[in-house]
């Protein structure tokens, strides 16, 4: 989990690196999607070409909606909110994904909560501390620290406030939609437990809606 988390700190810093270069987050969510079905293809066959499910019309229409609430949907606000925002804050947001995945779950009533019992107490009051702390990060704007170093990398940006509020909106709608996400594979177990098998079909359909996306925002561009 420690290495998992490192992994992810470092990918934020050079994505936002990639993008105050000019990269498109769409032509970077297609690349990054388009390379990660191609490794996880091998391994779906050579493991679980015995025990996935059949593919029938039902769990089709199930993989795309996965595929575009999950990858799609998600991960372009994702990395349009780091563009936006910084690598901190994103980090520090996502971590409130287990709590809104926990109040949508109660919304829902696919979650008991026992006010009377230490567990459920702990559970409301965690949810709160975390969704209290992101709002923090977000509203409060405290003192400018400055460097002694010069950056390697300047990023421009035209108006602080406007793409911290767009960034925090994106921010806040891309963890939403990943909690919804978890929530939505709670009802598709036997396809879930597939693991590569998944990985795999969620990689190609959101491949193939990434890169519509990415060639119409780069023709608008354009």
């Amino acid at each position: 989990m420690l290495l998992t988390q490192f992994g992810y700190a470092v990918v934020y810093f050079f994505t936002e690196a990639a993008f105050s270069q000019g990269l498109s987050p769409q032509i970077y969510v297609s690349y990054r999607y388009c390379l990660a079905g191609l490794l996880m293809f091998p391994f779906a066959y050579l493991f679980e070409r015995n025990s996935r499910p059949k593919l029938t019309l039902a769990l089709f229409l199930e993989i795309c909606l996965l595929s575009f609430i999950g990858t799609c949907l998600t991960v372009n606000m994702y990395f349009a909110s780091l563009k936006y925002t910084s690598p901190t804050f994103v980090a520090s947001f996502f971590n409130t994904v287990p709590s809104w995945t926990f109040v949508i779950a109660i919304i829902l009533r696919m979650e008991v909560v026992d006010v009377k019992n230490p567990r459920g107490i702990a559970k409301i009051l965690g949810t709160l501390t975390s969704l209290a702390g992101v709002m923090t990060i977000t509203l409060y704007k405290g003192p400018a620290l400055q460097s002694l170093w010069g950056a390697p990398i300047h990023i421009k940006r035209l108006s602080v406030h406007e793409n911290w509020v767009k960034g925090s909106i994106l921010t806040v709608a891309s963890c939403i939609t990943w909690a919804f996400w978890y929530i939505l594979q709670d009802r598709d177990q036997p396809y879930i437990k597939t693991k590569e098998q998944s990985s795999t079909d969620h990689n190609a359909e959101t491949k193939a809606a990434v890169k519509e996306e990415a060639a119409s925002a780069e023709k608008d561009e354009a």
